[in-house]
C-alpha cells in the first residue's frame, strides 16, 4: 500500500501524472483505505466492485478483506501499469473502461448478487454515477463513495435547508444514505483544494421510509423534481406550470396540487420525499 512518499515515486518511474482532465487525486494513506474497507462492512463472501482503482491504495484492502474484487480503470496508462507490475492479488479483475459507460447489469451477473460498489472518483462524474445508480437500483446493495464534502452533505440534507435538491429527494426515495468517514485533503495526492467526505448509499435491504412510499413512476417523478428545483426561489407551481411535463400546465397542475394537498405557493425546498412522490401519483 503507497503513502505520499511511494506514490510520487510510482507516477514518476512509470511516466505516469494526475490527470487534471479526469479530475484524479490518488489515495495516500494506507490507514484511510483501511478504515474505508472496515467501514463499508465489506466481509470475506463478498464480491465487491472498484470504481477508479488507480494505483490500488483501495483495492488492496479491499481484496484482503472481500472473496473477489472487481476493478474498473479508465486510465490506460495506469492499466499498463499493473499489466507490468501485477502488484494486484489472484481474486482481483482489473476492467479498462469508463465507469459511466459500464453496464451495472452485466457486472451484477458477473458477482452473481446485487452490487456492492466502492469508489474514490474524481468529483467530475459523482452526480452522474449516482444518477446511474439510481437508473439500476433494483440490483444496488450499497455503494460506498468518496465525495467532495459538499456533496455528500447534499445527498442526505433534510427539507428546508440550502442543500436540500434534487438528489436529495431522489436518494431519499429509493435509499437510505450516511456519511461514514471524514477525509482530509492531506489524504492526497495531489491535495484537494476542498473536504472529503466517504458516503455510504444503501439500497438493500430496503430502508422503512422507502418501504412505507407507495409505488410511483420513477421516470416522472424525477422530472418533476427536476423542474422543481430548476429555479429554487419560483414557488412549485410556477416551476412546475412553466415545464413541459405533461399534465402540469396551469388549470390541471392546481387540480393536482389539491389532491396531492400541496400548497401552489409552496418553495421546492419546503417539499418531503412522501409529497413528491404524492404529487407523482396524482398527476
Amino acid at each position: 500500500m503507497t503513502n505520499l512518499t511511494d506514490t510520487k515515486n510510482i507516477l514518476k518511474s512509470g511516466k505516469l501524472a494526475p490527470s487534471k482532465q479526469r479530475g484524479q487525486n490518488f489515495l495516500v494513506n494506507p490507514r484511510t483505505a483501511e478504515a474505508i474497507v472496515a467501514n463499508a462492512g465489506v466481509t470475506e463472501d463478498d464480491t465487491v466492485v472498484e470504481l477508479g482503482v488507480g494505483l490500488g491504495s483501495l483495492t488492496l484492502p479491499l481484496a484482503a478483506k472481500a472473496k473477489k474484487v472487481i476493478g474498473i480503470e479508465v486510465d490506460r496508462g495506469i492499466i499498463k501499469w499493473h499489466e507490468e507490475k501485477n502488484i494486484l492479488p489472484a481474486n482481483v479483475t482489473l476492467i479498462h473502461q469508463d465507469l459511466l459507460k459500464a453496464d451495472f447489469r452485466e457486472l451484477a451477473e458477473r458477482a452473481g448478487s446485487r452490487l456492492k460498489i466502492i469508489a474514490n472518483l474524481p468529483y467530475s462524474v459523482s452526480n452522474p454515477l449516482v444518477f446511474k445508480l439510481l437508473e439500476n437500483r433494483e440490483i444496488m446493495e450499497y455503494a460506498v463513495l468518496m465525495l467532495q464534502k459538499e456533496v455528500g452533505q447534499r445527498l442526505q440534507a433534510s427539507p428546508g435547508t440550502k442543500a436540500y435538491g434534487v438528489l436529495s429527494v431522489l436518494l431519499g426515495a429509493y435509499a437510505s444514505t450516511k456519511i461514514i468517514m471524514n477525509v482530509g485533503p492531506g489524504q492526497f495526492h495531489p491535495r484537494p483544494k476542498v473536504d472529503s467526505v466517504v458516503t455510504k448509499i444503501t439500497f438493500m435491504p430496503t430502508p422503512s421510509r422507502v418501504k412505507e412510499l407507495p409505488a410511483h413512476d420513477f421516470a416522472l417523478l424525477r422530472k418533476l423534481v427536476n423542474a422543481s428545483f430548476q429555479q429554487r426561489r419560483k414557488t412549485l407551481f410556477n416551476s412546475l406550470s412553466s415545464s413541459n411535463i405533461p399534465g402540469t400546465d396551469k388549470v390541471n397542475l392546481a387540480v393536482v396540487l389539491k389532491k396531492a394537498g400541496i400548497d401552489p405557493k409552496i418553495r421546492p425546498e419546503r417539499l418531503s420525499v412522501e409529497d413528491f412522490v404524492r404529487l407523482t401519483n396524482a398527476i
